[in-house]
């Protein structure tokens, strides 16, 4: 029998497989919400974006619904996705931390030897990126265009390459869903600064800062990618509401008598203890 090649699958392909797993025995029915990010991150003791990668690959498949300020939702199928087709892509977190290793080495080297040339290629990039509306796939092209001659100006192929094949990972359906929550003008304009801090760094001739520009740059683009859905404040809301009917129902214990009330009551049962003791005398 022909021995076959044996692929470790990727960690959040594992959640994905559990969590479809769980939603498919009926643990998770159609309609329910799951739990949050938070709490799925500490029950399968694994970081929030491999939960997230996960959760946006069960999304795609159309397992689930994320509904940004309110939760994670179980969807009736379709139809049934083939699972084979999802395990070749990668996920948008280990993407972006490959990107950030491996840019922010070439940034440092361009800041070393790139060329007026190199640095008008990179200036060229970023006045069309200012010029362009975002999201969209013209803003992309540009974006591209900008890692890609940081990249050129170290004169090898090779780099420029595995860079613009690793940008192009962002049209992946799971890079492209999750993007499609958290990108907005107002990111495209913080992105556009962080990119003009690189370029900086590179028309300096600096390359500590060049390299910790880049590294700034894509770390940011994880973090935004990372916001919260929202979810962990609607689970909140609920407990809370849910709390609040609890007291509601909840029979009021008896108010304690004031200091005065208190006083006039001793009175009361005196007198009654008096009269008491004159009927038992008679």
């Amino acid at each position: 029998m022909p021995l076959e090649a044996v692929e470790a699958r990727r960690l959040y392909r594992q959640v994905a497989d559990q969590l479809r797993s769980l939603i498919d025995s009926g643990e998770y029915a159609v309609g329910s919400r799951l739990p949050t990010e938070r709490e799925l991150a500490e029950q399968l003791k694994v970081s929030r974006p491999t939960v997230r990668e996960a959760l946006i690959a069960l999304e795609v498949e159309g397992r689930l619904r994320i509904r940004v300020g309110s939760g994670i939702y179980v969807i009736e199928p379709a139809a049934v996705a083939a699972p084979t087709q999802a395990t070749v892509i990668e996920g948008p977190f280990e993407l972006l931390r490959a990107r950030e290793f491996l840019e922010s080495a070439i940034a440092e080297q361009a800041a070393r030897v790139a060329t007026n040339d190199d640095v008008a290629r990179i200036d060229a990039s970023l006045v069309a990126m200012e010029n362009v509306e975002h999201p969209g796939e013209a803003s992309m092209v540009h974006d591209r265009a900008f890692h890609v001659a940081i990249a050129g100006s170290l004169g090898n192929a090779v780099l420029v390459r595995v860079v613009g094949e690793l940008f192009d990972q962002r049209l992946n359906p799971y890079f492209a869903q999750l993007a499609h929550y958290f990108e907005s003008p107002g990111t495209w304009r913080t992105a556009l600064d962080e990119h003009r801090a690189v370029r900086d760094a590179i028309a300096a001739h600096d390359p500590d800062a060049a390299r910790e520009a880049m590294r700034v740059h894509l770390a940011r683009s994880q973090e935004r990618f990372a916001q919260n859905f929202g979810a962990e404040n609607a689970a909140a809301a609920s407990s809370g509401r849910s709390r609040t009917a609890r007291s509601a129902t909840k029979p009021a214990a008896p108010k304690r008598p004031s200091k005065k009330q208190a006083k006039e009551r001793a009175k009361e049962r005196a007198r009654e203890r008096t009269k008491t003791g004159s009927s038992r005398r008679r």
